[in-house]
């Protein structure tokens, strides 16, 4: 959760009223934030562990009280001092909530990119306009500060987004996006050290600076996101002066300054939806500032290709405003209250969710319609508005009552019988594992000698490895015997784990909804030695099986010496098993060694008597333990746990 330090003075001037810490502390609450911490520049310094100061240093430092309040981590309006005082204001009722509009100047200034460059390594850019801005220190301070809160949450650490800001005045329009290689991009970067104040840099030796510079500490971090590719972005304008190398630094030329009156804010990314955020959270807080408040210049983005040619524009920023519904009933229910619609009109309001209307849904129930300022990228569901309708009728406000219905907690029996399972298996000398439910289509298929059928898979894998959520147990169960070589396998080495595949399912619903998949709660086991242990796997599923109450067939039993044994077992009435062995034109056959595996059929009175295969096991097929590297023979099972309830 972002924490805000604000000066206690400054907030309760941009808020037009005072309070005592108790107070405030209570507003805080009534609000949705949390008053943290009541400090000063002293008192931090004296309790510091890290930072010490001579008794000269802690006394110039400011006793103002400084109040650090935690925000919600979605709500980046609420990330400077405009905003909290902002919203608070509102919320009091002290200010209707503004409205964002952007400007028709007449000739629109334009940002031209080289799309085939600048895709290497970050492919978008927004940007924006603030005219005739009055810059004070505090604001100025508050400016930089936003910047840096924006950069550490949503942008994270500008990997996703980074903010550059520039004095309009200083450079000439219209501008650029590229991406050169290291070497061809010179300019004096914002001072960092002491010692290469106004010196100038290429790309390459100027991250080579901020890796080995002691002054340069803050910036080390964000050196890695850029280092390493054949080309470095960077924004420039007309006259090929670079303004900025994101996401590291701005140039010397355009800084900001108190005397800026223009200022440019450009936002280069790899998410071009967090970067519309991001820019439209930083134009609505500052725009309060202009000649004309919250009136903000837009700028034209043009793609071009290599050939000059414009492939897509859009004008930024887009300062959104959309219309977004909420059931009535669904709002009181959630919240606990019993409030009228025009009532909920009216604290949409407090929320900066107004105007409010209210509508008919097409089946007749009455909908809550709010508007949703492009201030507040957090509203994204119904429960959002529910949220703030709360916030807005005051948490304190809501009776409590006992509930209708008196129900006691438990564990689901699936996972109370994993669990029991679990301590038996662990008792027979096997180690539990937990592996990704992320796999590779190859371990998934490939890797087991099965063909490539269908499975929840990825549309934006972050690699490899994580394509498809597994349908199967054994690829983690094998990768771990990969990853575990190094320890001894001459008294076997047994492994096992109880976790859910997810198999594409069209009929699967859940609440009405066809989800198109379903989870299935599995048994793996693996036991991998000298020999293969075929009995000793063999041995977990009568054991298994027995633990689970389930008999053995007489047929079965009868090729055991344990048939006089089988008159005292507990089982459940109707409820048998049998092995068989797995013919080799089977599908599963394939990860086996032929004629070494064997299915596991079940009867119960769910199957109406007849037998259901809940499992295979069987010795693994020599080209599956080499697709998985692993050099000692090995047998497996895989059971459904599902049916044994």
């Amino acid at each position: 959760m972002p924490t805000l330090a604000v000066d206690r003075d400054d907030l309760f001037a941009h808020i037009g009223r005072t309070y005592t810490d108790e107070a405030f502390d209570e507003l805080c609450f009534e609000f949705g934030v949390e008053l943290d911490e009541i400090t000063s520049e002293r008192e931090e310094a004296l309790k510091s562990d890290t930072v010490k100061l001579s008794k000269d240093q802690i006394a110039s430092l400011s006793s103002s009280v400084i109040y650090k309040i935690d925000v919600p981590a979605n709500r980046y309006d609420l990330l400077c001092i405009e905003g909290l005082s902002r919203s608070l204001k509102i919320f009091l009722g002290d200010m209707d909530a503004p409205a964002y509009q952007r400007t028709t100047p007449e000739k629109m200034e334009t940002i031209t990119v080289q799309q085939d460059a600048t895709s290497q390594v970050r492919p978008f850019v927004v940007c924006a306009i603030l005219r005739d801005i009055t810059f004070t220190p505090e604001r100025y301070a508050s400016f930089i500060d936003l910047q840096d809160q924006l950069h550490r949450n949503l942008c994270r650490q500008r990997t996703l987004v980074a903010i550059g800001t520039h004095d309009m005045d200083a450079v000439r329009a219209p501008f650029h996006y590229d991406a050169r290689r290291p070497d061809e991009i010179e300019f004096v970067p914002l001072k960092s050290s002491d010692d290469t104040a106004g010196q100038a840099f290429t790309g390459r030796t100027l991250l080579e600076h901020y890796e080995t510079h002691p002054d340069c500490k803050h910036l080390k971090p964000y050196v890695p996101i850029i280092k390493n590719s054949p080309l470095y972005p960077v924004v420039l304008d007309n006259e090929d002066t670079v303004l900025s190398l994101p996401p590291i630094i701005n140039g010397d030329r355009s800084k900001i300054t108190l005397d800026t009156k223009n200022v440019f804010i450009e936002c280069t990314a790899t998410d071009l939806t967090k970067a519309n955020i991001v820019l439209d959270t930083v134009v609505t807080m500052f725009s309060e500032y202009c000649d004309k408040p919250y009136h903000i210049e837009p700028v034209q983005v043009n793609y071009v290709d290599s050939s000059g040619v414009t492939t897509k524009s859009y004008v930024t920023p887009e300062l959104p405003t959309r219309r977004v519904q909420a059931g009535v009933d669904f709002i009181n229910s959630l919240i606990g209250i019993d409030e009228s619609a025009e009532r909920m009109v009216e604290l949409c309001n407090k929320i900066q969710l107004g105007p409010a209307t209210l509508e008919q849904s097409a089946d007749g129930k009455q909908m809550l319609e709010v508007s949703v300022p492009p201030t507040r990228s957090d509203i994204l569901h119904p429960v959002d508005i529910a949220e703030d309708v709360g916030i807005a009728y005051g948490y304190n406000n809501i009776r409590k009552h006992v509930a209708q219905t008196n129900t006691v907690g438990g564990e689901q029996p699936l996972n109370k019988l994993s669990d029991l399972l679990r301590d038996e298996i662990g008792r027979a000398g096997y180690t539990e594992v937990l592996t990704h439910g992320l796999c590779s289509v190859r371990d998934n298929f490939t890797a087991l000698r099965k063909p490539v059928t269908a499975a929840v898979s990825l549309s934006n894998p972050a690699n490899v490895e994580y394509e498809v959520v597994r349908t199967t147990l054994l690829p983690g169960l094998l990768k771990t015997l990969q990853h575990n070589k190094s320890a001894s396998f001459s008294a076997g080495f047994r492994i096992f784990e109880i976790s859910d595949v997810v198999l594409p399912d069209d009929k699967h619903t859940i609440t009405q909804t066809i989800v198109g998949a379903r989870n299935e709660r599995r048994l793996c086991a693996v036991y991998a030695g000298p020999t293969s242990g075929f009995e000793i796997i063999h041995g977990l599923v009568d054991r298994v099986l027995s633990l689970t109450e389930v008999a053995p067939e007489e047929e079965y039993v009868a090729n055991s010496t344990k048939g006089d044994e089988e008159k005292f077992r507990v089982a459940r009435d109707g409820w048998y098993y049998t092995i068989h062995e797995l013919r080799e034109d089977d599908d599963a056959a394939s990860t086996y060694f032929p004629g070494r595996a064997a299915e596991i059929l079940l009867t119960s009175p769910a199957t109406s008597g007849e037998k259901v295969r809940i499992g295979t096991f069987g010795i693994l097929h020599p080209e599956v333990l080499g697709n998985f590297s692993v050099g000692y023979p090995a047998s497996s099972l895989e059971i459904n746990l599902e049916p044994l309830m």
